[in-house]
């Protein structure tokens, strides 16, 4: 019983971590000052779910799987379907919480959440489909629409250079490190002074 409690609470901490370094990462000025991605809830909110489908991305992958299923303490310690899943419904519970801070009323939030969970899965699916693309303007044509819907195709290609180059960074970390709540997504300000440089 003490040893399950305490798998929980790693658990809970593991997708504290994770959907906080999330969370952080999509409120980087550079996204808003130099990519120009809006400043409104929406903007923030696609942050979000870009950098999220990007985690879940790499934590579905069979690499991460064989970490991801290593025991802890002679039991299973956290495998990557409940790992992405508990993600998930962390991002879920935030945007609940925001709604009803915002003042929407108990009745009027699941049609709400509901609308949010299309957009994640429509936004997830045109992603990872265009992150396999031989042509790598169908990523950024995808980010154009969802995130850049007013128009700017540049700060949408400057957008793509920064997720790929995450992708990159997502894949070369130690599988351990993500068990533990570590995960490191690159400064976006590099891409910024990548695009101005050239």
């Amino acid at each position: 019983m003490i040893l399950a409690r305490f798998r929980r609470n790693s658990q809970a901490r593991t997708i504290h971590a994770l959907y906080g370094a999330i969370v952080a990462q999509a409120r980087s000025v550079a996204f808003y000052a130099d990519y120009r991605v809006p400043d409104t809830v929406e903007g923030r909110f696609d942050l979000i779910v870009l950098h999220l489908v990007l985690l879940l991305n790499r934590l579905a992958r069979p690499e991460a799987a064989r970490g991801l299923g290593q025991t802890f303490l002679g039991q299973a310690f956290l495998g990557q379907e409940l790992l992405g899943q508990e993600l998930f419904d962390a991002f879920c519970r935030d945007l609940d919480a925001n709604l009803r801070e915002m003042g929407v009323g108990d009745l009027a939030v699941p049609k709400r959440m509901q609308a949010f969970a299309e957009a994640f899965y429509g936004r997830q699916a045109a992603y990872l489909a265009a992150l396999d693309a031989a042509d790598e303007r169908v990523f950024e044509k995808a980010l154009a629409r969802n995130i850049f819907a007013a128009g700017n195709d540049a700060g949408a290609v400057q957008l793509a250079r920064y997720a790929r180059a995450a992708v990159t960074r997502l894949d070369a970390q130690d599988d351990g490190a993500l068990i533990r709540g570590a995960v490191v997504f690159p400064s976006p300000e590099a891409f910024v002074h990548e695009r101005t440089s050239t």
